[in-house]
């Protein structure tokens, strides 16, 4: 791996020469992919990838279906072990420490699932409780404090006893939001976030992700294959294909690219490299 002697260089990744740009050298990453390879049977979802985020940025990795956008998802927060290769989380390597270490780790994450994820018996004040009840051990009055301050921030507090079955999918999707953050994580994770919304709806969820970001801080990491979203909220921007980042860099420098692949892509079109398989 070769590091940018640049201190303001993007952060970038060129995986079809193999050749690592760790970012500017006063970013700090504390979610690093390095060289993992995994396969289910023939199919090979990660050859070879290799990524690091950079911290108290938003970063979006595009790529089309099946191209292990999820899959990257599952190994960040130790739910998949690679074949190949190191996920190093604040400075461990995941597989080299204990499974109560992992799940202590996991703790520092927030993870929006798709269509939020809820448990379909609890009411949405239960769903968004669920985390500090399970992990903490504060009082009801603290975590009344905490899940009504969370719910307010994405303008669900008067929606609290509806089950989620009883509310539209955008305010599951916020629900989930408020779940992801209510123990303050460092990280928070978004599988294609945008998944099932209408346009507008996609957009204020997308206004949301910035609003909360801007308080909180941390560091979020977006998954999917909306264009719209990438460009909204994106500080970084990486592209998937073929279980590798062809792309990696700031969001500005990605829509720029002539990379084939990357302007395919990003624009839409039916010519380029990216086919129907």
């Amino acid at each position: 791996m070769s590091t940018s002697n640049t201190a303001d260089a993007p952060t970038r990744i060129h995986t079809r020469s193999g050749h690592l740009l760790a970012g500017p050298a006063d970013r700090t990453h504390s979610m690093e992919v390095r060289n993992v390879s995994k396969a289910f049977g023939n199919f090979h979802v990660m050859r070879g990838m290799n990524i690091n985020f950079v911290d108290d940025a938003i970063t979006t990795v595009l790529g089309p279906s099946g191209t292990g956008k999820s899959v990257l998802l599952k190994h960040l927060v130790g739910l998949l072990e690679p074949d190949e290769g190191e996920i190093v989380i604040f400075g461990q390597d995941l597989w080299k420490i204990t499974e109560q270490e992992r799940y202590d780790l996991r703790k520092r994450f927030g993870v929006l699932f798709q269509d939020g994820a809820l448990f379909g018996s609890m009411n949405i004040y239960d769903n968004t409780a669920f985390p500090l009840r399970k992990h903490t051990d504060m009082s009801e009055a603290e975590i009344e404090h905490i899940v009504m301050t969370r719910l307010t921030e994405v303008g669900l507090e008067r929606s609290i006893t509806k089950l989620p079955n009883e509310v539209s999918g955008g305010m599951r999707k916020r629900a989930g939001f408020a779940r992801a953050l209510v123990l303050n994580p460092d990280i928070v994770l978004f599988d294609e976030p945008d998944s099932g919304l209408d346009p507008v709806r996609t957009s204020l969820l997308n206004d949301l992700i910035l609003d909360m970001h801007r308080e909180h801080k941390g560091t979020y990491l977006l998954v999917t294959h909306d264009i719209r979203t990438a460009r909204k909220v994106s500080d970084y921007v990486g592209l998937i294909w073929q279980g590798q980042v062809v792309h990696y860099g700031e969001a500005e420098e990605a829509f720029a690219s002539d990379d084939p692949f990357v302007r395919q892509f990003l624009a839409g079109e039916s010519a380029g490299p990216l086919g129907m398989d």
